[in-house]
């Protein structure tokens, strides 16, 4: 009351209406910095970088395993320039060098194969290097022209490298069974009559 005079003013009760607002205003104004500071430090961390890359080596491994085992003797230029696009290094130049082979082999066959990507996973990846391995299980569709068509389930190791247009497959090859080594080979396996790519 002493102040009052002072002032010449009556003491008045504090606004509780203006005191909420100032300490909503405040708390929002920390959880701003605090959800700031969250994204910079997601967005910049090296173990969400590392789940990208392997993601990316993943859908592109997928696709590329379920290219190379695809092919149909009406388009066979088309799927082996598919099977080109999907790899690099000595699988790739296997291919250019065997092209004619395989095309010739899947005519005569006169088959259609079809691939589904039923499961897969990164087994290995080293970003450093850009290097890394895959395991896809498929469902592979062979059908030949007399329409009796024929369907298994196969695993394929993939190995990966990444290049200046994503990752490609280097080699492929049939994932072991049991207790066996993997049959990975730079080269996909020929075309048999009767059983497509």
């Amino acid at each position: 009351m002493a102040l009052a005079g002072i002032t010449g003013r009556p003491s008045r009760p504090a606004d509780p209406l203006r005191a909420t607002a100032l300490t909503l205003l405040a708390v929002a104004a920390l959880c701003a910095v605090w959800f700031g500071r969250s994204w910079y430090g997601a967005a910049n961390d090296d173990a969400l970088a590392y789940s990208q890359t392997r993601e990316e080596a993943l859908r592109a491994g997928e696709q590329a395993v379920q290219n190379m085992n695809t092919l149909d003797h009406r388009n066979v230029d088309g799927g082996l320039k598919v099977w080109l696009d999907s790899s690099t290094g000595e699988l790739h130049q296997q291919i250019t060098a065997s092209r004619a082979q395989f095309a010739q082999q899947v005519q005569r066959a006169r088959t259609i194969t079809t691939a589904k990507v039923l499961e897969s996973a990164v087994t290995e990846l080293d970003v450093r290097t850009g290097k890394a391995a895959v395991m896809v299980a498929l469902q592979i569709t062979v059908t030949p022209t007399d329409g009796k068509t024929n369907t298994k389930q196969s695993r394929m190791l993939g190995q990966l490298t990444q290049t200046g247009e994503g990752w490609k497959l280097s080699a492929l090859g049939q994932a072991p069974v049991g207790g066996s080594a993997p049959q990975t080979s730079p080269t996909p396996p020929a075309p048999q009559p009767g059983q497509g790519s």
